[in-house]
């Protein structure tokens, strides 16, 4: 079964708009602050909301209705964290970025410890980022494939050219303005889609309320300390502060958000109200899973789902009414068009910022803003190709957050040793951050760790190992001194 005119038509005319609405802001970009910070004169609600936007995505539509129905609400425990490393961000790292402009996260990192150490740390976020979007991207495929039955690569492609076309005329005023339009959209969207699912279900909510509560799927807190299990109480709540302190403190695809704001207020601000709107935005998501999970029980599909993230794109196809069809398959589109502009326009900031223009500062306002547009197209092509050898692997919210953790607790570990420490040196944190890299990389392949320890376990072991690296270090060179004396 496939999507109607109607609804194709309502996926088109998205498309179509939400491109046109980006290119309005390509007049306004006539120097790198336009095109990367949007002249830093975007309100703090636009911003808060668009930071919702670049950490949803695909991923996130499919994949958390996708964890709810094959388990229960045990991912809010992870939010809860969320919230808390917000408010580290907050208090810890918003004040630093501030002070002078910056256009990237690793700028501190530079003015911190040296050069050396701003290169490899930009380097793994280009990495990383840019693996973890690969992906996102991919879980496009998923539902652009069941809705039209496209191909993987036709599917990757609609998307990825559509938002390219946007993000590279409009840069960042752009990225941030069709974000807050497509937050819209797909939040939306997944609200008329629930109260649609409350209606085909018999009973309704009173129903699913209690065939979900009796089977356990709307259980939310594990308070067992197992390192094994994904959502516990404490990993959600150390491991999601320490996850999202890193995303949000050291990843350039959220700081860049930060550094628009007008003034480090604005800022936390921000921050610390899209926190709100992410833990309901998640519980909206993880009630749908479980509504799904009681219609299959009454009604049960007619084959097996490949994985628990074709569940919610098949039901919207095979049950939704006309046109609530559509608009549901165009707001999931919207959450990918959301983050992917996210994702080129920060890895497009940093590759200019942190790497090009190291090299070559005295380059002209025109020609960076020419080579900054390119770089956005390379790294566009570069996601392409990413998404299409990101087709196997588990629940894709859960692939993409694994590939993430897995360098985000080197970078929040020298994050630290350069913000809460004096006596850390470049040298130290370098040793310390490859020790992490080196840990989480033997986690994530030889033992049953869940994921969600491992920000956690990398940052500790980068900070600790850095410093007393470091006052290695500052001993060696001590006694060097009173040798040569």
């Amino acid at each position: 079964m496939r999507l109607q005119i109607i609804d194709l038509l309502i996926i088109a005319v998205y498309l179509i708009s939400i491109t046109f609405f980006g290119l309005r802001f390509r007049k306004s970009q006539r120097s790198l602050r336009d095109y990367f910070l949007a002249d830093r004169n975007i309100p703090w609600w636009a911003i808060a909301l668009s930071i919702v936007g670049a950490e949803t995505s695909t991923l996130t539509v499919i994949g958390t209705p996708g964890i709810a129905y094959g388990g229960n609400f045990g991912f809010l425990q992870l939010v809860f964290g969320y919230l808390l490393g917000r408010i580290v961000v907050s208090a810890i790292f918003i004040p630093q970025y501030f002070r002078g402009e910056m256009f990237t996260a690793y700028q501190l990192i530079d003015r911190r410890f040296g050069k050396e150490l701003h290169r490899i740390t930009a380097a793994v976020f280009l990495v990383t980022r840019a693996a973890a979007e690969g992906v996102r991207v991919w879980a496009v495929a998923i539902v652009i494939s069941i809705a039209l039955g496209t191909g993987g690569v036709t599917s990757v492609a609609i998307v990825m050219g559509l938002t390219l076309i946007y993000t590279f005329e409009g840069g960042m005023a752009a990225v941030i303005w069709t974000d807050v339009v497509q937050l819209a959209i797909y939040i939306g969207g997944t609200i008329i889609g629930f109260i649609t699912l409350l209606h085909l279900v018999p009973g309704g909510w009173p129903t699913i309320h209690a065939v979900a509560s009796g089977a356990g799927k709307l259980q939310v807190f594990d308070f067992s300390l197992n390192f094994f299990k994904t959502y516990t109480f404490w990993a959600g709540l150390i491991g999601g502060m320490f996850l999202n302190t890193a995303t949000h403190g050291t990843d350039q695809l959220m700081v860049q958000r930060l550094l628009v704001a007008r003034n480090q207020r604005d800022s936390r601000t921000a921050l610390l109200f899209s926190g709100g709107v992410i833990l309901i935005q998640f519980t909206l998501f993880l009630l749908v899973g479980a509504g799904l999970w009681v219609f299959y029980r009454q009604f049960p599909p007619t084959g097996h789902f490949a994985t628990n993230d074709y569940v919610f794109p098949t039901f919207i196809v095979e049950h939704m009414p006309r046109g609530i069809a559509g608009l549901l398959i165009a707001a999931i589109l919207a959450a990918a068009m959301s983050n992917l502009s996210a994702a080129l326009n920060s890895l497009s900031s940093t590759t200019m910022i942190d790497f090009y223009l190291r090299r070559r500062p005295e380059t002209s306002d025109s020609k960076r803003l020419r080579l900054s547009r390119i770089a956005t197209v390379v790294w566009g092509v570069a996601l392409f190709g990413l998404a299409l050898a990101s087709r196997y692997g588990g629940n894709v919210l859960e692939k993409g957050l694994t590939i993430a953790s897995l360098a985000y607790g080197g970078l929040l570990g020298v994050f630290l040793l350069g913000l809460l420490t004096r006596r850390a040196k470049q040298n130290g944190a370098i040793v310390g951050m490859l020790c992490g890299l080196v840990l989480n990389t033997y986690i994530w392949g030889w033992t049953h760790i869940a994921w969600t320890w491992y920000v956690t376990f990398g940052s500790i072991t980068t900070f600790v190992v850095g410093y007393l690296a470091s006052l290695l270090e500052a001993k060696t060179d001590a006694n060097r001194a009173q040798t040569s004396a």
